[in-house]
């Protein structure tokens, strides 16, 4: 599985990065900044935390 972020779309809310902090985290700019496209099972759970919880919708996993 993947995570996949829409750069345009992302408005730097952080609450990703709250639901899944192993994954992304947000940098100096406020940028999202995803540490790993792959995730793995065990990475499941917080990975489509962090999908539900953009209020843009800039993140899905596919």
């Amino acid at each position: 599985m993947r995570i996949l972020l829409d750069r345009p779309r992302c408005e730097g809310h952080g609450l990703c990065e709250e639901a899944a902090p192993d994954l992304m985290h947000l940098d100096e700019d406020g940028e999202l900044v995803l540490d790993r496209e792959e995730i793995s099972d065990a990475d499941a759970a917080p990975a489509n935390a962090a999908v539900r919880v953009c209020p843009v919708a800039a993140l899905r996993l596919a």
